[in-house]
């Protein structure tokens, strides 16, 4: 099922970030010829630089709101599949850069849908939001892909305003061109190795464990539904997959995420990753967050994606906690590379095609 890949030409936005890193590989694990386009990565210690050049067929740096540019490259390069993951992906930076935030997640998610209208090709197009952009209401339900849009952060808003204009674009243009599918994924609260951004969790805690430093949580009561990185990037590959052989899904939005076992606290996930971290510093400071207001409470209904796209997660919180902590243990304390990140692919996709594929 999973080799609808080989030899197919997948075009990443946003290749050098978290994510894009990781679906880089993924891609290129499957056979695919990976194209790349991205603003710029994220500094000396960023996963993507761990990522060898063969794994792209090319590596472009472009803003993505450069839209006669990105129209030229997208023409040029001809995808068989396009996931748009570029991004501004921060809460706090977009207290701090809000106009940014909006032009990079909005607008640049439209000028990926302008982009898909010159196309002549057929592809599939999955665009990346966020759970985030749903109007959170902090009630204890799963939201669900019919639940209002909202955001009162302007990186939650930036997120929802990109699904208007996605759907927008959709409905005026793309549902009648024949040769275009596309897809939208949300999922949020995505841990795993390589993460090294500002005001997350996880990249906190192994910043300063590693340091010997006390580990100051923001927001210890918050809950979230964790998940590894590498289950709603599946989950964007069963979206992708589903598109390209029927249309029944064409234009939909599913959210990807984990069962619900998997929320937990910030501090009860620290707590359990501290356990398994092999440094020697794992002080933590419950304290309270001041920087900017985050949610208390966020969960998603995944309904659609199991019945539609026959998706469902594949490793637990033990194993996305395991996985996790694997990964800056081998990379941070052990000084291993990119084999660290390769395995676990590996291991995921056997557990993948047992689990799901049968």
């Amino acid at each position: 099922m999973i080799n609808k890949f080989k030899d197919k030409k997948v075009l990443i936005t946003g290749h050098t970030g978290f994510k894009g890193s990781w679906l880089s590989l993924v891609m290129h694990t499957l056979g695919a010829k990976v194209y790349g386009i991205s603003i710029d990565d994220l500094g000396d210690n960023s996963h993507y630089r761990m990522i060898p050049s063969r794994v792209y067929s090319e590596d472009i740096r472009m803003n993505i709101l450069e839209r006669d540019g990105l129209i030229r490259a997208v023409k040029r390069i001809e995808p068989d599949f396009l996931f748009h993951l570029a991004a501004q992906p921060l809460v706090g930076y977009s207290y701090r850069e809000p106009t940014q935030t909006f032009e990079t997640n909005a607008i640049g998610s439209m000028n990926v849908a302008e982009a898909l209208r010159h196309l002549d090709n057929n592809c599939v197009a999955v665009f990346v939001t966020s759970d985030k952009a749903y109007e959170n209401l902090e009630w204890e339900f799963g939201y669900r892909e019919i639940d209002r849009l909202g955001g009162k952060d302007p990186y939650s808003a930036s997120k929802a305003c990109a699904e208007i204009l996605i759907r927008s674009y959709f409905e005026s243009f793309l549902s009648t061109r024949p040769n275009i599918r596309i897809g939208i994924g949300r999922a949020g609260n995505v841990i795993g190795g390589g993460d090294w951004a500002e005001n997350r969790i996880i990249p906190d805690a192994f910043r300063s464990w590693s340091t010997d430093t006390a580990l100051n949580l923001r927001s210890p009561e918050s809950t979230r539904p964790w998940q590894h990185v590498l289950e709603p990037l599946f989950g964007y590959v069963n979206l992708a997959m589903d598109l390209e052989t029927r249309e029944e899904n064409n234009g939909e939005a599913f959210n990807f995420g984990p069962k619900t076992d998997a929320n937990l606290t910030v501090n009860q996930l620290i707590k359990a990753i501290g356990k398994q971290w092999g440094g020697s510093s794992k002080e933590v400071i419950l304290g309270s967050n001041e920087l900017f207001k985050e949610a208390g409470l966020l969960n998603l209904n995944c309904d659609k994606a199991h019945a539609r796209l026959s998706w469902k997660p594949v490793w637990n919180i033990e194993n996305t906690i395991y996985y996790t902590t694997q990964w800056y243990n081998e990379v941070v304390i052990n000084n291993r590379g990119i084999e660290v990140t390769q395995k676990q692919i590996n291991q995921y996709i056997e557990d993948y095609v047992r689990v799901i594929v049968g």
